[in-house]
């Protein structure tokens, strides 16, 4: 298990990372995410020993490692470049840390067969790296990464350089192998769906420091504030007075805002709402409709038919959906 405590870096007057704090459970995968210049990088080298922290610890298994250099660790790492040793093989870019192990001759060429079977790449041994697509670079890297079975996988952004079809098929593949490995992975993301379908829990960093920690589900269903509920992708927040105007009042005192899950609203002819169609555009079996509800509020809602735009919708919304936020 991976616990970062109290983490701090600082590069001159700037601090990157702000007493931030993580626990990684064993064989399981935790997406760190956040937006350019958070801090997730910053950690996650924090973490491999590429950087050394001003304040707070790591540690492994409940034992420090703030102080042990990255080779020492057996942490493997993946970025985005994939890094791959271009005059080498396929074989033996996957080779290279089980050279570095001392390993014999017979285990290191068994090893790197089974990993590029793991990751889809039986009989690539003698291909050259640059022949491969992108797509194969990155399942030659991640190979590289798993074949000396390290006790923590580190990832960053490791498919941003892949088109978003590719992506996310890639991603379900990367999700199998770790289970068959039974790899405890540390995946820093900005992009909410790789995080959301890789991950069984989603930490989310905001100017150096964690905000918010829990499960896909949770984390959607019950974000702890209008900011990552925002970061996140929710849609339809509105502030007190534009719910009140739809007739919904928080359950709690001290609420400043809350959200209208688009699930939560049911566009039906004798709803007790209405509001105005200014759009309405299919995405691949719903259509996504936006509803002008007055005074410059508006709604998104699915609909599983095309409506036009200036006419008038009437609706319900689910009041026991609503999450409220008190910032």
């Amino acid at each position: 298990m991976l616990e970062v405590s109290d983490l701090t870096v600082r590069y001159g007057a700037e601090i990157a990372l702000d007493g931030a704090n993580l626990v990684v459970a064993d064989r399981s995968i935790h997406a760190l995410m956040g937006p350019s210049g958070s801090g997730k990088s910053t950690m996650l080298r924090a973490i491999a020993g590429l950087e050394h922290p001003d304040g707070g610890d790591v540690r492994w298994n409940k034992t420090s490692i703030t102080d042990v250099p990255t080779h020492r660790r057996g942490f493997g790492l993946m970025f985005q470049d994939y890094a791959l040793f271009p005059h080498r093989t396929v074989a033996g870019n996957v080779a290279f840390g089980l050279r570095m192990q001392r390993l014999d001759a017979d285990t290191v060429r068994a090893r790197v067969t089974s990993v590029l079977d793991l990751v889809g790449l039986p009989g690539y041994e003698t291909r050259s790296v640059g022949t491969l697509s992108g797509g194969e670079r990155q399942r030659v890297a991640l190979a590289r990464t798993l074949a000396p079975r390290p006790r923590l996988v580190l990832l960053d952004e490791p498919l941003g350089a892949l088109d978003r079809s590719l992506r996310e098929h890639l991603l379900i593949e990367m999700h199998s192998i770790f289970a068959k490995v039974e790899a405890t992975v540390l995946y820093v993301t900005h992009d909410r769906d790789e995080a959301f379908t890789i991950a069984d829990q989603i930490a989310i960093i905001r100017d150096g420091r964690i905000v918010a920690d829990d499960t896909p589900e949770g984390l959607w269903h019950n974000p702890p504030d209008v900011w990552t509920a925002n970061f996140i992708g929710l849609e339809n927040l509105c502030t007190l007075a534009g719910l009140a105007r739809l007739g919904l009042q928080p359950p709690m005192t001290g609420a400043t805002a809350g959200a209208v899950p688009p699930e939560a609203i049911t566009l039906a002819t004798d709803g007790t709402r209405s509001g105005i169609v200014v759009g309405s555009h299919f995405r691949g079996g719903a259509y996504r409709v936006e509803l002008d509800v007055g005074t410059d509020a508006f709604l998104v809602a699915w609909s599983p038919i095309g409506l036009e735009p200036g006419a008038q919708q009437r609706f319900e919304i689910a009041a026991g959906s609503v999450r409220w936020f008190a910032d």
